[in-house]
């Protein structure tokens, strides 16, 4: 049975930076069975990250829509998970106010880092927490699940402007802030094909490029992902390749992405 000690221990053989910025995506389950249970792995990663900055994503895009158009920043569920489920409702964590793509972060400069989602009408927009993960050298850690859930990549494809991956209208959608004020948001959607489904087709070419590594948290896989890396290799690839996404079939030339660039 894992305990926070050896969980902690895990942590520090994966080499993270605890006065940095780490957002993770996670699977409980992955993990295998943990003394205490989801709290105990919550408690490690803030143990670890107390001179830092924590952040797990807080989605609620399944649910708010046009039909469901409020999100409750204090009360509205998580969507991905019982790790950010349980996290956003721990003292002095800080959710930040889009309502369809929120964070909720914990640690050095929480308030700031959350504070502007609900000002863009895009899932990732580059000035949001997604676009601050790259400015800060952020680490994007995957607990038990692949690159398919890390939303990152949505907010590449969104800054580098790929076509068909968002709706042209917005729908009207509204944040009721832990005050009780409501305010508009308009929002436009991620749309098109399940493209985060087609992610795992860079594995390879992010862990020979030096932008991902792998490692373990107690039972589960985990990949260790450079932000600013992830953003320049995919950005590349991208520009290269506009529909790199848009099948699910494995690259045809992976050496075309690593052997003639630097690493």
């Amino acid at each position: 049975m894992h305990t926070q000690e050896s969980l902690l221990n895990d942590l520090k053989a994966l080499g993270l930076d605890g006065t940095g910025t780490l957002l993770m995506h996670s699977s409980m389950k992955s993990i295998g069975e943990v003394e205490g249970g989801a709290d105990t792995v919550l408690d490690a990663f803030i143990t670890y990250m107390k001179k830092g900055l924590l952040v797990l994503p807080t989605h609620t895009w399944s649910y708010i829509n046009q039909e469901q158009p409020r999100f409750e920043v204090a009360h509205s569920p998580v969507c991905v998970g019982i790790l950010p489920e349980l996290f956003r409702k721990r003292p002095g964590v800080v959710r930040s106010w889009h309502p369809t793509h929120s964070v909720a972060a914990l640690g050095r400069e929480a308030k700031a880092f959350t504070a502007e989602d609900h000002l863009f009408d895009t899932p990732c927009a580059r000035g949001s927490s997604w676009g601050k993960l790259l400015d800060r050298k952020a680490t994007i850690l995957l607990v038990g699940v692949d690159l398919k859930r890390n939303t990152f990549i949505h907010g590449v494809e969104e800054w580098v402007d790929i076509p068909g991956r968002l709706t042209d209208d917005h729908e009207m959608l509204y944040t009721i802030t832990p005050d009780g004020t409501e305010i508009s948001v308009p929002s436009r959607r991620h749309c098109g094909l399940s493209w985060s489904e087609h992610f795992w087709k860079v594995d390879e070419v992010l862990e020979a490029r030096g932008a991902m590594r792998k490692g373990k948290l107690g039972d589960a896989v985990v990949r260790v992902c450079d932000a600013a890396l992830v953003a320049e290799v995919i950005t590349e690839m991208l520009k290269e390749d506009p529909d790199l996404f848009s099948d699910n079939e494995p690259l045809k030339d992976p050496e075309r992405w690593v052997g003639s660039r630097s690493q």
